[in-house]
């Protein structure tokens, strides 16, 4: 056999080698970025010295549901001194009565702040939110959504404990309700993975984004940051993309305790559900560029080690342990890092389903987001 013959030789087996590239890519995301979660010791911030004032900001718009069944948790927290700022944005329903009666039930805590629609004038969530903030009159400020329940009388106490001189930003973590259905375990499925990844790699000090039913800051640096004048124009954002421009490698501290969680009420249809993660996919074109590559490549490779194994299975049937044992390594290593995880964010239930959430999760957010990443968004 000629020099020339001899790596000619080895070409067949190519897809074998780039699906063990790929392995590797997979597992240092595995054991690296999200093993930092893994062994991260759980903190309660509750009893921390520093209790700031608080002013939790909640944005609604035609919720008078979930403010009956609700707002009563977030307004009875077991917290020092704190006021709740309600934007009720443009609602048509009984929003208006619902608020008036708790405005009477805690006069000193709720400051209820109202938006009117403009027939010239079509505003989006940030809008309402710089309102917010603006009507705030403390410096930290918590956020939450009208449909979201705290796990406990201690969520305030968590989120505002972990405020510090260095830390201007705290990311929470905020689940689903558990419901019937399939739809419903691949959502939760899909944000807790989310919440993974933002979790660890703020723990690493590169912290990307944040999620707005379980976020805080400060006005300081909300104003510093000139608010959301850069992604103003688009819907989404007003959560990911501010932490994504303001976040340093210091100024973030996470809140996972148990009490700190608060839990969102989830999408019920595919439909809708495409339309959230539609809504969502256009703010990360705004990322910065190392995040956009580094999410990038998290999410190809992932997407392209299913793809070549498949491959690799059809190539080489007689070789089929060797796919299957590539693909053994990835999920064992996944067991073994993300057992831990699910257990500290309360989705245990769902580690069986991993194998099949796994790869649905990725070619469900990757279709999702080359549909949609483009699309015009202007409005709520």
């Amino acid at each position: 056999m000629t020099l020339l013959e001899q790596p000619l030789s080895y070409l067949p087996y190519v897809p074998l080698g780039v699906l063990g590239i790929l392995l590797l890519i997979q597992l240092y995301y595995i054991y690296f970025v999200y093993g930092k979660l893994t062994f991260y010791p759980i903190k309660s911030f509750r009893e921390t010295p520093l209790q700031p004032p608080v002013s939790v900001i909640i944005c609604a718009h035609n919720e008078e549901e979930n403010l009956k069944s609700f707002l009563p948790q977030i307004l009875e927290q077991d917290y020092p001194l704190f006021e709740v700022v309600l934007v009720d944005d443009c609602s048509d329903d009984e929003s208006k009565w619902i608020l008036k009666e708790f405005s009477s039930r805690y006069p000193e805590r709720l400051k209820i702040v109202e938006i009117k629609e403009h027939i010239r004038l079509k505003h989006t969530k940030k809008f309402a939110l710089t309102m917010g903030i603006k009507a705030a009159k403390y410096e930290h400020l918590v956020f939450t959504d009208a449909d979201c329940q705290p796990a406990g009388a201690f969520w305030l106490a968590e989120m505002a404990g972990a405020f510090s001189p260095e830390k201007e930003i705290v990311l929470g973590y905020s689940p689903y309700f558990k419901q019937n259905g399939f739809l419903n375990k691949l959502i939760r499925f899909e944000t807790t993975h989310t919440a993974m990844s933002y979790l660890a790699y703020a723990l690493k000090g590169n912290a990307y984004m944040g999620v707005g039913r379980n976020l805080a800051y400060t006005k300081s640096l909300f104003y510093k940051g000139k608010g959301f004048n850069k992604h103003m124009h688009i819907k989404s954002g007003d959560d990911d993309l501010f932490v994504n421009h303001n976040a340093t490698n210091t100024n973030v501290n996470i809140a996972i305790h148990p009490d700190a969680h608060i839990c969102s009420v989830p999408k019920t249809t595919w439909k809708s559900y495409y339309k959230q993660k539609a809504r969502h996919s256009g703010a990360s074109t705004l990322y910065k560029r190392k995040h956009k590559r580094m999410l990038a490549t998290q999410l190809l490779s992932a997407l392209l080690f299913y793809l070549m194994l498949f491959v690799c299975f059809v190539l080489y049937p007689s070789l089929w342990y060797i796919p299957l044992g590539i693909y053994s390594i990835r999920l064992l290593s996944q067991l073994l890092i993300f057992n831990r995880i699910y257990a500290k964010l309360a989705i245990r239930d769902l580690f069986i389903w991993l194998p099949i959430l796994d790869v649905l999760y990725y070619f469900y957010i990757c279709i999702n987001g080359l549909f949609n990443r483009r699309k015009k968004q202007t409005s709520w």
